[in-house]
Parts: C-alpha cells; sequence; structure tokens
C-alpha cells in the first residue's frame, strides 16, 4: 500500500552569524527551569495573543508572540501554532529590537531555489508537518542575542464552515510556558444578526474557565475573551507548568428570519442560503465497506459499531443496502430495501456477522452499489422525489482486479455519469488519499479521513450526521443575467440540513441600486425557489462598522473561495485546462497574499550580499514527504527597488511609476479639519494620517479655497511609537513618554531600529529599520501673509519592507499596478492635453500636467509630469475618497 502524508507546512528559517546579528548557539539546550517565574533556559515568553476578526464568516486571526532573552548570551527561541487546514496564512512577519521583517508571497518553485541555496549552504532548516485532524503546525525559531527581544506575528484567514447548525473556530492553544500576558480575543460581525455564541476549553476545569472567560452577544455583533491569570495557567497551586494545553472552540450562528442573506461592498458580494424547517428528502444508501485482511481487529470491529448507531438513525422512508468488498463483492440484499423496522433488525444481525478477509477490490465494489442505485431509480424501486448517495469506506489501495487509480476513477465516472454524489471514507494513513479525494470531488462528493483512535466509531457517526438530512437536491444559485463576473460555485446536488450555501462574486455595474438572487431546488415536496432582493446602497450603509470589518472582507472572502475552488477543480485535470486552472489559482494567490499548495512566503533580510529567509509552505496531501527535493532549481529572490510616492502642495498626490517612465497625479478636495488615511498596514502596524487646513481666506468655495496639510500622525502599533507633526513642532511618544522638538532644531534621535532626523527648518525624516523611511517637508511663508500659512508635505522614500496588504491613498499603491493611456489629443487647455487611460478596468479622462517634488530643493523644487485624474482621483483610488476620511490623527 502506498504512504500519503497529511497536508503539511514547512517553514525553514536560514538563520546564521549574519542573519540578525546574533551568533548561533551550537546546539538547542535542554529546557530547564529558572527561579524567574515564567522563564524557561533564560527565555521568557511574556505575552501571547490570538486576535480574531470574524465578519459575515470569514475569519482574520492574528497570533502574537513575544518574548525576551533574560539570559547572559545568545538563545534560541520558538514560535509555534497550530492552523486549521483550511485556512490560507496570509502573513508572517519577525520584529527583532524593533525592526520588523514582513513575509512576501511568492510562486512556490521560486521559495525553493532560496530555500534548496540556503541549505545547501549548511544554513539551519526546521521541517513543519501537519499535527491532528483539524490542523497543521507552523514553526519557526530564531536565536536572539541577550537581552534582546523577538516578536513573532502569524496571520491566517479562513471562511468559517456551518456544520450541524453552528459555524466553528477552533483555536489550539499551547504556550509550553506560563505567559504573564495570555489572551484570546474574538470579535463577530454578523449583519444577520447572532442568535447564539458559546466557548469552551477542553483543558481546564469549568471554574476556571468561567472566571477567565467572558462572552456576549447583541445584535449584529459579539465577543469572546479569555484571560487566564497566571495562577489559572499553572498546572497545580505551586507549579510552574502551564495547563494551558488542548482546544479553545468557539461556536455561533445568526438568525435565521429569511432563509437567504446578501451582502454587497465596493462592487463584490456573498450570499449565503441555509432554510430551515423543510422537510427532509428520502435517501437511497449504498454502503460500499472495505473488508479485506488489513480491516482486521480494531478497524472493523469500529466500522461494525458505526454502521450500527447509523441503522438507529434511518428514518424509515430511507432505503438502503451494504456492499462488502475484500478479494470479491458480496451484497446483503439483491437492492435495495426500505428501512423498515424489520429490514433494520435483519440489517443488525448482518452487520454484527461482517468478517475480514482477503484482498482490496476497490473497483468492483463500487460499480456494484452505483449499478444498485442506478437500477433501484429506473425500476421505481425508490420514490421519485429521492436522493440517491454512495458511502465508501476503505483503508488501503487497490490490489486485486482493477488495480490502476486512473482506471477506477475513470470507470466511477462514467457509472455515476453526474446522478448523485460519492463521499469516501479514508481509515488510517496507509492509503492514496489523493485518489479518494479527487474520485469524490469529481463526483459532487468529497473525502473525508478517519483517524485510527480510540473515537473512530464517532468520527464515522459525525459524518454520516452531516449528510443524514438532505432537504433540497437540484440546488442553483441564479443572479439577473450580464450583472455578474467571476462567479464562484452556483450549483450544489444537495443541501443538507445544518450547513449552508456560499456563493460570491462581483457585480458588473458598481452602481448599480438592486440586486436580485434567486435559490431554486427540489424538495421533498414540492419544488422550491427562494427570492432575495437587495437595496445595494441601503446595503453598503448597513456594513459601514469599520470597528469589526477588516478591509475588502467580501472581495477576500470571494477570492478565497474561488482559489479553493479552482484547486479542487484542479486536482483532476488535466493539459491545457490544468494549466489555465494552475495559473488563475496562482495569480490570485499572489494578488490576495495567500500561502497556498502553489505558493510560498518568503521573509527575508539582505545583508552582505547574503539573504536570509524565512520559509512557508501549505502543500497538498499526498506529497511522500515535505522536504523540498534536492534538484530543486530556482534563483535568489532580491527586493524590488521601490518607486516613489508623495503628496504635497493643495494636497496633490503624486505617484511615480518607473515601469512605465511616468507618473500619475489627482488632488482631494475635502474640508479644513478633515483627517486622510494615507498610508495603513496591518501586518507592520504602520499607519500614516494627515489633517487638513485651509489658506487665510474666509470661503467654503473649494473652487477659490486652497488647502494643505497642516498635522501628520505617523505610527508604528508594534513599536508603541507615535510621531505628530505640525508647521510649529515635532512631538514623539514612545509608550507614555513624551519628546517635543522645534523646526528650529538639528537633531537626530535613534533607539530600537528607529531613526528620526530633523533638518532645521526644511525637513525630517524618519526611518525604520533599513526598509521603510518618510520625508516630512516644511514649507514656511510670511507669517503675515494675507492668504498663504505655513504647511507641510509627505513622501515615501523607501516601503520595501512594508506588506502587500498595506492601503491608504498612497499605501495601495506600493503594490503593482498598471495603466495604459491612448487617444493623446488637445483639450480646452493647449498646454495641457487630454488622454484616455485605462487603469483597475476603469476607463478614465485624463489631463496631462506638472507638479512639484520637493524632497531634495524645498524652495523651488523639481517638475514632475503626470496624467492628472479628475474628481479626487475617482476611477485610479479603491473606492472612493471619502472612504479614506478617519475621526483623527491616531
Amino acid at each position: 500500500m502506498a504512504s500519503a502524508w497529511w497536508p503539511c507546512l514547512i517553514l525553514a528559517l536560514l538563520s546564521g552569524s549574519v542573519a540578525f546579528g546574533f551568533p548561533r548557539s551550537p546546539s538547542r539546550l535542554l529546557e530547564k527551569r529558572s527561579l524567574l517565574e515564567g522563564v524557561v533556559d533564560g527565555i521568557e515568553v511574556y505575552s501571547t495573543k490570538i486576535s480574531c476578526k470574524v465578519t459575515s464568516r470569514f475569519a482574520h486571526n492574528v497570533v502574537t508572540t513575544r518574548a525576551v532573552n533574560r539570559a547572559d548570551a545568545a538563545k534560541e527561541v520558538s514560535f509555534d501554532v497550530e492552523l486549521p487546514k483550511t485556512a490560507f496564512i496570509t502573513n508572517f512577519t519577525l520584529t527583532i529590537d524593533g525592526v520588523t521583517y514582513p513575509g512576501n508571497v511568492k510562486e512556490k518553485e521560486v521559495a525553493k531555489k532560496q530555500y534548496e541555496k540556503a541549505v545547501s549552504q549548511g544554513q539551519t532548516a526546521g521541517l513543519v508537518k501537519a499535527s491532528g485532524r483539524k490542523l497543521e503546525k507552523f514553526t519557526v525559531s530564531v536565536n536572539v542575542a541577550a537581552g534582546s527581544k523577538v516578536t513573532f506575528e502569524l496571520t491566517y484567514e479562513e471562511l468559517l464552515k456551518r456544520h450541524k447548525g453552528k459555524y466553528e473556530m477552533y483555536l489550539k492553544i499551547q504556550p509550553k510556558q506560563l505567559v504573564k500576558h495570555f489572551e484570546i480575543e474574538a470579535d463577530i460581525f454578523e449583519p444577520q444578526g447572532i442568535s447564539t455564541l458559546d466557548a469552551e476549553a477542553s483543558f481546564i476545569t469549568n471554574d476556571v474557565l468561567n472566571s477567565a472567560l467572558t462572552k456576549s452577544f447583541s445584535g449584529k455583533k459579539g465577543r469572546v475573551s479569555f484571560k487566564p491569570s497566571l495562577d489559572q495557567q499553572r498546572s497545580c497551586p505551586n507549579c510552574t507548568d502551564s495547563l494551558l494545553k488542548g482546544d479553545f472552540i468557539i461556536t455561533y450562528d445568526v438568525n435565521r428570519a429569511s432563509p437567504a442573506n446578501v451582502q454587497i461592498v465596493n462592487g463584490y458580494f456573498v450570499h449565503f442560503f441555509a432554510p430551515q424547517g423543510l422537510p427532509v428528502v428520502p435517501k437511497s444508501v449504498v454502503f460500499v465497506i472495505d473488508v479485506s485482511g488489513s480491516m482486521h481487529g480494531r478497524k472493523l470491529d469500529q466500522t461494525k459499531d458505526a454502521l450500527l448507531k447509523i441503522l438507529e438513525d434511518m428514518k424509515q422512508e430511507d432505503y438502503l443496502n451494504f456492499i462488502l468488498f475484500s478479494g470479491d463483492v458480496t451484497t446483503w440484499k439483491d437492492n435495495l430495501v426500505q428501512a423498515t423496522p424489520e429490514n433494520i433488525q435483519e440489517a443488525r444481525t448482518f452487520v454484527n456477522s461482517i468478517r475480514d478477509q482477503g484482498m482490496t477490490n476497490i473497483n468492483d465494489g463500487l460499480l456494484r452499489g452505483i449499478n444498485m442505485l442506478k437500477k433501484a431509480r429506473e425500476e421505481n424501486i425508490v420514490p421519485e422525489r429521492s436522493t440517491s448517495i454512495v458511502i465508501m469506506l476503505t483503508d488501503g489501495d487497490a490490489n486485486v482486479g482493477e488495480s490502476r487509480p486512473e482506471k477506477i476513477q475513470e470507470n466511477v465516472k462514467n457509472a455515476i455519469g453526474g446522478r448523485f454524489p460519492l463521499y469516501n471514507l479514508g481509515f488510517g494513513h496507509n492509503l492514496n488519499y489523493n485518489f479518494l479525494d479527487s474520485m469524490a470531488l469529481e463526483n459532487n462528493g468529497f473525502a473525508r479521513r478517519i483517524y485510527e483512535d480510540s473515537d473512530a466509531n464517532l468520527q464515522l457517526q459525525g459524518f454520516y450526521e452531516e449528510v443524514a438530512n438532505p432537504l433540497m437536491t437540484g440546488v442553483e444559485v441564479k443572479y439577473p443575467e450580464n450583472a455578474i463576473l467571476d462567479l464562484t460555485q452556483n450549483t450544489y446536488p444537495h443541501y443538507y440540513d445544518g450547513s449552508e450555501i456560499v456563493v460570491a462574486g462581483r457585480l458588473v455595474d458598481e452602481d448599480m441600486n438592486n440586486f436580485k438572487a434567486n435559490v431554486a431546488g427540489h424538495g421533498a415536496i414540492n419544488d422550491l425557489t427562494f427570492t432575495e432582493e437587495v437595496d445595494v446602497k441601503e446595503m453598503e450603509k448597513a456594513l459601514q462598522e469599520q470597528d469589526y470589518i477588516f478591509g475588502n472582507y467580501i472581495e477576500r472572502l470571494w477570492a478565497y473561495l474561488t482559489i479553493e475552488q479552482l484547486l479542487g477543480k484542479r486536482k483532476n485535470a488535466h493539459g491545457d485546462e490544468k494549466e489555465n486552472l494552475t495559473a488563475q489559482a496562482l495569480d490570485l494567490s499572489l494578488k490576495y497574499h495567500f500561502v497556498t499548495p502553489l505558493t510560498s512566503m518568503v521573509v527575508t533580510k539582505p545583508e552582505d550580499h547574503e539573504n536570509k529567509m524565512a520559509l512557508a509552505n501549505k502543500p497538498g496531501e499526498g506529497l511522500a514527504d515535505a522536504v523540498i527535493p534536492s534538484t530543486a532549481y530556482l534563483n535568489s529572490y532580491n527586493p524590488p527597488s521601490p518607486p516613489s510616492y508623495y503628496v504635497d502642495g493643495d494636497p496633490h498626490f503624486i505617484i511615480n511609476v518607473p515601469e512605465k517612465d511616468d507618473a500619475i497625479c489627482f488632488n482631494i478636495d475635502e474640508d479644513p479639519g478633515t483627517v486622510l488615511r494615507l498610508i495603513q498596514d496591518p501586518i507592520t502596524g504602520f499607519t500614516v494620517n494627515g489633517q487638513i487646513i485651509s489658506d487665510k481666506r474666509d470661503s467654503s468655495n473649494s473652487e477659490t479655497r486652497k488647502t494643505y496639510f497642516g498635522k501628520l500622525g505617523i505610527a508604528n502599533a508594534q513599536m508603541d511609537f507615535r510621531i505628530e507633526v505640525t508647521p510649529e513642532k515635532i512631538t514623539l511618544w514612545n509608550g507614555a513618554a513624551q519628546s517635543t522638538f522645534s523646526w528650529l532644531d538639528t537633531v537626530t534621535v535613534t533607539q530600537n531600529g528607529l531613526s528620526v532626523m530633523i533638518n532645521r527648518k526644511k525637513n525630517m525624516v524618519v526611518s525604520f529599520g533599513d526598509g521603510v523611511t518618510f520625508v516630512v517637508v516644511l514649507h514656511q511663508v510670511w507669517k503675515k501673509h494675507p492668504v498663504h500659512i505655513d504647511f507641510l508635505g509627505f513622501y515615501v522614500v523607501d516601503s520595501h519592507r512594508m506588506s502587500a496588504q498595506t492601503h491608504g491613498l498612497l499605501g495601495q499603491f506600493f503594490h503593482p499596478f498598471d495603466f495604459n493611456v491612448s487617444d493623446i489629443h488637445s483639450g480646452s487647455d493647449p498646454t495641457k492635453p487630454q488622454a484616455t487611460m485605462v487603469v483597475k478596468n476603469h476607463q478614465l479622462t485624463v489631463t496631462r500636467g506638472s507638479q512639484k517634488d520637493y524632497s531634495k530643493d524645498v524652495r523651488d523644487g523639481t517638475k514632475v509630469s503626470c496624467w492628472f485624474v479628475h474628481n479626487n482621483g475617482q476611477g485610479l483610488i479603491d473606492g472612493v475618497h471619502s472612504d479614506y476620511i478617519v475621526p483623527d490623527l491616531f
């Protein structure tokens, strides 16, 4: 039998004496308890926080661990976290002594070469594999100098699936030592309203859980907080070992006043469908069970226990039969029989008599079951309004009869012909799970691994409960013709009670007023149609809950679903079709910064012409091993040279695009006092906001009034550092500590990787490590000038350490983008030609103009030619300019 491994995640930290400036320890020292509370082998993990934001079932989770080396010498610090297998990592960062190294998602082949090259040079590497049924493990270690601090931050996203009527968020807790500040916080926002919310932990008593846990929900919002004290973490009153080791599970459901719910934001929509209270559609089930010699003992006993329990749950309207396969194929009955009490009792006797024997003939066993279901339908043995399913369980590969997986798959697909779904259960690890998964997906079902544990029978029963109650068959979700683009899967053979259908897509016209969705399918008694109509503008207003919403969450949810479904289709595709699916999934993975089976995440710090790196992979199931092969052929990665971006003047935004040897510019017209978000990076923690001021003219007419930036706020949440800049002074906060400087100073302030250099009456240069540099330019006028005032310009000189999730009026352009200009012609002003620009799928009329760059010459500046985008940058910036208004400077 061929071996297969569960999906795995590789992370290698390639460090040395140069990587982060720390000497490498010759070997990992054995852990030993220190007299200092919470310190193990000189390392204190003083903070661990899991922060979860769930918006419309889409979860954005950030796991942050902070540690300090209390020892007198360099020590190794490890970060371990276990993630849901359905999750995609979106970022990983290391922050060492205040300098942050963010991750970049790269095509897997590119990352492989870096990894292979570094390993061949003898640098350290760590292997990470899947660690359980629902989780996979992510691990990284780094040497930390004496007295230094390190912060590990991992971000991942997943769509929470509805299972038996509840959404479940599954968190694995294992800090390995007492942690001074340990915290789990989950904020949930559901536009339909939350109906239930609960949390449980498998590792502590209810008394401790109740005192450390708070949970509440009202209307659309819910919150769960778990903050155990040091004493509550102890395994016994005087112990220094932590009892926080196990599962922390948050479950909730939403109000179901309507069976469907549609949400629309920024031209993307998601449609949730979960009707309640419908009668169950009768089903015909054929159980195709492996009874070969390898099923001997506990496996077969647990299978029989599960089948006996399933028989108890069969409804009298259902039909069933058993097909047993080993070297031969045997059946309980020649045809399907109804689940009457008499037949159920006879079936129990049959199940109890099952014995293991012989080889494994998967092909003939499946074909026998499929043909039996087809015959029952053709001969009207089963009701017309009923559904059929095949459930197959095996613990190994075919080794008698037809043994070629690809041929078995072809035979099964031809026999089923799309009539009903196939569900494959793989018992244990000694089987070709990829084969089972592909075959099930190709026939509208799915595969599930059953683990060889004491609860294997419960796992089998749990699976059956998921498909035991079909409420609709032949479900199709329909939208207005020619109104939708890039739709995810919208047809489903079954809708099962307790689950949910999720469809997402893009609107052709973002300005449409009304949106209509229809869901049609066959019920137990009659055909059903559900209609949902949405006022788009009202919907978007209702979803402006900024405290709970992270980024363009519906767009990211659409991308997540699309990638997941493309990867599923790719498993059974060949030739050009497979290449096309791969290209689409790879493009979306890179665009939305997801670590998928096609991409890897690389964390680099270039130094002395050498790249040190952390590499995160998410291969698909079925790899022989997670180690990257030595035959991999790739090249090294170098961060791109960033273009410059700035805002100056009235306020003019200028975006240099070196690839085009050109620039784009736009203005923002807003009232004095308005604060605009220029940059926001949720990964590295950078935020830059600017407040608008007006000239001295007493005018509310934006045509004559001049506005400028009169105040800037630069912050890094991870460093707890803020800088407020005005034309009069510069104020720095490091935590609660405050320092104030005037523009008459010439001074440089450096600490923890931060450098602030004030050049008297000219500019201020702010640098964070070696990858983020901003320049603030001071514009001063004669104090008694009747109109003009002092103001500020803001320039981004280096942004290559900022993550791909950076946004804001300037920050969104840190990512590569393209534009094309055509039809250049004279405008009303002969000195300013007009043209047509295509950018971000918008066609715009633009005007050729020029702005000034004052970064090097604050008095006269340098002229920069650019294509001017009218109407506050509409069509160029994401959304509209008012989306970037924030309540205050920080």
